[in-house]
């Protein structure tokens, strides 16, 4: 007797419903991609190649860094040497090394030292009384790396700042990155903001010597650099290299206005940004403390008290401006500038004709199968068509609760899933018929027709699934997309095809009791 328990008829039932219920924000919701406020969830994810965006491929300049590194590590140097009073000269960066040369021998198991404690990251050489020092291949390995995901989050941070656009952020290869934005059309506007470094620092200004007497004299001080100021005005500074407060201690930054009603940022620091800018201002009342942002001096305001936790930046800023600077150092300063490599826009009215074409493929797969169901196995066939109708709905609900992104690709994957979806019926009306075929009654045909071909249709749809999650674990963009439509494809269609069938055929023959059966 063919045999199909009650919880199994309420689980079809309820899958059916929540997925028609999923479902329906597609059909009824607005443009936002929100369902109307009575139904869970929301519309499907759309992909770039479906509702328009940006796509750009960006490289991390991690040379910058590295010459960057090798600088501090030459002041961190000096400042240590000096400390120790050890006698030393030629300090220079070039061709990626530090090199000095100490004057004294006997100093030479003190400098050891201090080249020791700068940690594992480097190789250290000596010719006589000069040293040397350079990144080690694992060293620069893991700069590269840290480099790189720090990029990653700080562009994340920049680009969606409340967590809801679901940008597409991904290493590719050594030093490059990915970025997709559905629904963004502004090319130049992603790039203003990735194309900061944003990288602030507070440091003094040298006043042993002006900047017009640097430029005359073609050099600076040891320890100290030229910089041009950020506005139009030519003017120059000669700033200390020592970086007494760094913008990585800002707690919070916000667009507001200063007392002459002029566009400013408010910033607030940490903790200890605060004791430390504090400890700064009130050892150098009377002394200019320059504001630089991305090494240009932005201003360099006398200090007149001592200030802890908080302060201004003013200069040349519009209120755009101003609000952008702000969100920019709130997300923080990317470790590296970042290269553009390639740059592609995709207007919506291309993304609206793949869904077009998508819908299209997908309205002649159902109507190619349901001809072909229905010519072959009759009703049966057509109660397959039933289920496959069913499916479709569950993979919307799946992609709509899981809120994926549907790409063309998954659209392809969805159409695939179409002709896939009867083979496990095709399979099971098949072995009815073989059952009928050897004089059984219609009942009996049935019930051994779905338990003989129950394994075979486990065992193929095993194995595409097993495809799909390679294809989803080693793919990337696009080839995920299709990887996880066709999975919850596979997933469904295995579902309708053991249940949503079962229980179609399973209502007939209660009503309907044929002693014969034409398939």
């Amino acid at each position: 007797m063919l045999q199909f328990q009650l919880w199994k008829k309420l689980l079809v039932v309820v899958v059916a419903v929540l997925g028609i219920i999923f479902a329906l924000p597609n059909l009824i919701g607005g443009d936002d991609g929100a369902g109307a406020d009575f139904l869970p969830g929301k519309q499907i994810n759309l992909g770039l190649d479906l509702q328009g965006g940006s796509h750009l491929l960006l490289r991390v300049d991690v040379d910058a860094v590295k010459q960057e590194r090798l600088e501090n590590i030459g002041e961190t140097l000096r400042r240590d040497f000096r400390a120790e009073k050890i006698r030393f000269s030629g300090l220079a960066v070039a061709n990626e090394t530090v090199s000095l040369q100490i004057r004294n021998p006997e100093d030479a198991a003190k400098t050891q030292q201090i080249f020791t404690d700068l940690g594992n990251e480097y190789t250290v050489s000596n010719d006589g009384l000069t040293y040397r020092l350079a990144f080690n291949e694992a060293g620069l390995a893991a700069m590269q790396t840290r480099t790189v995901e720090q990029s990653i989050e700080i562009i994340r941070r920049r680009l969606d700042p409340e967590g809801t656009k679901e940008p597409v952020i991904q290493r590719q290869g050594l030093d490059r990155i990915l970025v997709q934005l559905p629904g963004v059309d502004d090319p130049e506007a992603v790039k203003r903001l990735l194309g900061r470094t944003a990288k602030l620092t507070f440091q003094l200004v040298d006043m042993r010597i002006s900047a017009t007497e640097a430029i005359q004299r073609g050099r600076t001080p040891p320890g100290s650099v030229l910089m041009q100021s950020a506005s139009d005005d030519g003017r120059s500074y000669v700033i200390e290299k020592r970086v007494m407060v760094s913008g990585e201690m800002l707690d919070g930054a916000t667009a507001t206005f200063d007392q002459n009603n002029r566009p400013a940022v408010s910033f607030t620091l940490n903790a200890a940004g605060a004791r430390r800018f504090g400890k700064v201002t009130g050892e150098n009342i009377g002394r200019p403390f320059a504001i630089i942002l991305d090494g240009k001096v932005v201003s360099a305001p006398t200090i007149q008290s001592q200030i802890f936790g908080s302060g201004q930046i003013t200069g040349d800023f519009s209120v755009a401006e101003t609000n952008e600077l702000a969100l920019v150092l709130r997300a923080g300063a990317l470790p590296a500038p970042l290269i553009i490599l390639e740059e592609r826009s995709i207007g919506p009215g291309l993304g609206a004709d793949s869904i077009a074409a998508g819908e299209i493929a997908a309205v002649i797969g159902i109507i190619l199968v349901a001809i072909y169901m229905v010519a072959s196995y009759g009703f049966f066939g057509g109660l397959a068509v039933g289920a496959l109708t069913v499916n479709i709905i569950l993979i919307v609900a799946a992609l709509s609760a899981l809120q994926a992104t549907l790409t063309l690709p998954g659209i392809a994957g969805i159409v695939l899933t179409m002709g896939m979806a009867v083979d496990a019926n095709v399979l099971v009306f098949e072995r009815i018929r073989e059952e009928l075929s050897k004089g059984r009654s219609a009942i009996a045909a049935i019930d051994s027709g779905y338990q003989r071909a129950i394994s075979t249709i486990v065992d193929s749809n095993l194995t595409t699934l097993f495809a799909a999650l390679f294809l989803y674990i080693f793919g990337s963009g696009p080839i995920k997309g299709f990887a996880v439509t066709l999975g919850i494809g596979i997933a469904t269609s295995m579902f309708t095809a053991v249940m949503v069938t079962r229980l179609f055929i399973v209502f007939w023959v209660e009503r309907k009791r044929p002693t014969r059966l034409v398939l």
